[in-house]
């Protein structure tokens, strides 16, 4: 059984932490004075309540889709945030993160607590599968396999380690646009069975795709994701519902829950705009 974060229970903490906050936030000002604990507690709230928001409109999502709330994941995209903010998240009760960059993620994860699911979501170089699964102990899943070269690496840099089997989604290009990453859909059915049945160490989850900015187009993007899974489920004799669909970021995760999106990465709607340096490097 995939663990699928349950919205209801992670709204019912935050609005008790919701009440705390305000109480020892009004002690704080009242009491001491204290302009910058105010800016602090402030801030935390901030975040807590834009995390709120997303569960709520989550959870409504899915009850228009017909399924539970606790069938869907909200995964924090945290890239380029601080590990500070994202220390807030978790505090608000948050336990699910995402990270594009993996020099990024093996920087912050160290600071973090262990028990922070992490998922690396972003285009994955094969000679830094190995860095990744070493520095990363923590790391749940890895969402972004889109090709065989980098199913094999994965494979055997999990066995190298001697760590458990890595959940994996592999990525489907859905759109057709040369900038995306992923299988071509055509290629999916291949792709799948060759992580399922030649990757022992790797644990074939679901699938994965980025939509078109042009979120017009999005609808038949996520279209395209769900026959593939159609596709997949049928060529390994599988149930539907043990294929997750990774679909939908902060401006279109609502649409895509109601389409059958079972993992949503949000980062913007929950830390705010991501503030990149002037000249950034990341791998």
């Amino acid at each position: 059984m995939i663990y699928i974060l349950n919205i209801r229970t992670g709204l019912k903490a935050l609005n008790s932490l919701g009440e705390q906050s305000g109480a020892k936030t009004g002690a704080a000002v009242l009491l001491q004075c204290d302009s910058d604990m105010a800016t602090s507690a402030a801030a935390t709230e901030g975040v807590a309540a834009a995390l709120r928001s997303v569960l709520r409109r989550a959870h409504l999502s899915a009850e228009r889709s017909g399924r539970g709330c606790d069938r869907v994941r909200v995964v924090a995209v945290s890239k380029t945030k601080s590990v500070s903010l994202i220390r807030q998240v978790y505090d608000a009760g948050h336990r699910c993160f995402g990270e594009n960059y993996v020099q990024e993620l093996i920087e912050k994860a160290p600071q973090l607590p262990d028990d922070i699911e992490w998922h690396f979501i972003g285009n994955l170089q094969s000679n830094k599968a190995k860095p990744l699964l070493a520095g990363v102990p923590s790391l749940a899943m890895v969402e972004s396999v889109d090709d065989v070269k980098i199913a094999n690496h994965l494979d055997r840099a999990v066995a190298s380690i001697g760590r458990k089997p890595l959940k994996v989604l592999v990525q489907v290009n859905t759109s057709g646009e040369t900038s995306k990453f992923g299988v071509e859909p055509s290629g999916c059915v291949e792709l799948v069975k060759h992580v399922s049945l030649s990757c022992p160490n790797l644990e074939f989850c679901g699938l994965m795709t980025i939509g078109m900015l042009d979120y017009s187009s999005t609808p038949e993007n996520f279209k395209t994701l769900s026959n593939c899974r159609t596709e997949v489920c049928k060529a390994l004799d599988i149930p539907e519902e043990q294929c997750e669909l990774s679909m939908g970021m902060s401006a279109d995760f609502e649409q895509a829950i109601e389409m059958g999106s079972t993992n949503v990465r949000v980062g913007s709607t929950i830390f705010g705009a991501r503030e990149y340096p002037n000249k950034q490097v990341q791998t």
